[in-house]
């Protein structure tokens, strides 16, 4: 296995894996279906894989199942749907990325959009998640903690320089210059560094439910990727962290090109990851090179499209919690990437 000792988020990537980015970056929507070098995580066939794919195990159903069920209760706007019962779910691995698993289709349409809504709602609003608007603006928060998707959106953020950067509203940085969260542990993204204090408490309802699907990990910090059409991430290892445990990638909404570095540094593989899809990187892939090099447009599930809103206006009665934001997830894609920033045991 691989160590973090002796990497640097410095370093950058092998050539070859820069051309494939490129590749992968230009790429016409319309060529996507037909580009045989794509792996589609929720298209694939368990029982006729493509080479280099294999079958690893079933999470089990039933204890999923469990989680689910605890994640949502006394939710009564989740509660109105159960979770359903998910199939047990394959796990996939592959031959070139040692310690990769590939898990697609983990996490049920209400589970999803609760997870959003807790992250959003709750968690964004919270002064001790920075974000990108952080290193540039004097935020201020809505009252009584209330979501920023309830806010006034013609509210001004100013900035710390006003010779470098204009005011922006709450819907300007909702709508496009929102572009990550820190949770937990506030990773320092000039230094590329954590810092050296005890890190903020991660979201705890959050890490309970990762750990039900990844006991191995113990969530301590999370960065919460947004992205919109057009929006890339670059190839990148994360390096930073003070342990060689393994990383979680949920992502919701859209969909988005994944790059995953081979082994040896010489190939990679492009994994095109839908709404509900999770990945670990483990092992040796814990630190391979990686990067979004492509959000796909339009391909958020209809049944999330509307978030925030909840879409259900009765004529005569008051809008809907969220209503000016219908729509607004349709045209983006949420990464959550959760990682342990020290050795000591998941609990």
């Amino acid at each position: 296995m691989a160590h973090i000792v002796g990497l640097s988020a410095h370093d950058r990537p092998p050539e070859v894996l820069q051309l494939c980015y490129k590749k992968y970056s230009r790429i016409p929507l319309a060529d996507i279906d037909h580009d045989h070098g794509i792996l589609d995580l929720q298209r694939l066939d368990p029982d006729n894989l493509p080479e280099g794919l294999t079958l690893s195990q079933y999470m089990s159903s039933q204890d999923l199942r469990l989680a689910f069920d605890d994640f949502i209760r006394g939710n009564h706007a989740a509660a109105k749907e159960d979770a359903p019962l998910a199939e047990n779910i394959p796990v996939l691995t592959h031959d070139s990325v040692s310690g990769l698993l590939l898990i697609p289709s983990l996490f049920p349409p209400t589970i999803q959009t609760e997870m959003l809504s807790r992250l959003f709602h709750r968690d964004l609003p919270n002064h001790e998640h920075q974000t990108n608007i952080h290193l540039h603006y004097d935020v201020t928060y809505p009252d009584s903690g209330q979501s920023f998707f309830a806010d006034d959106p013609t509210r001004v953020f100013h900035p710390k320089d006003p010779q470098v950067h204009k005011p922006v509203t709450v819907q300007s940085v909702l709508e496009k210059k929102l572009r990550w969260v820190t949770l937990g542990g506030q990773y320092d993204w000039s230094a590329k560094v954590y810092p050296s204090e005890a890190p903020r408490v991660f979201p705890q309802d959050i890490a309970k439910l990762l750990r039900a699907a990844f006991p191995q990990t113990e969530a301590q910090a999370a960065i919460l990727n947004l992205y919109s059409a057009g929006d890339t991430l670059n190839v990148h290892r994360d390096v930073s962290e003070k342990c060689d445990v393994g990383l979680i990638s949920v992502s919701f909404g859209c969909d988005g090109l994944f790059l995953v570095s081979h082994d040896d540094g010489n190939g990679c593989e492009i994994i095109r990851l839908r709404s509900g899809d999770a990945v670990y990187m483990n092992g040796k892939s814990r630190f391979a090179w990686h990067g979004v090099p492509k959000i796909l447009p339009s391909t958020c599930p209809q049944w999330l499209t509307d978030w925030p809103s909840s879409g259900e206006n009765v004529p005569g009665a008051p809008p809907a919690p969220f209503e000016m934001w219908k729509g607004w997830m349709s045209g983006k894609r949420i990464n959550l990437n959760v990682r342990q920033m020290t050795s000591s045991s998941a609990s």
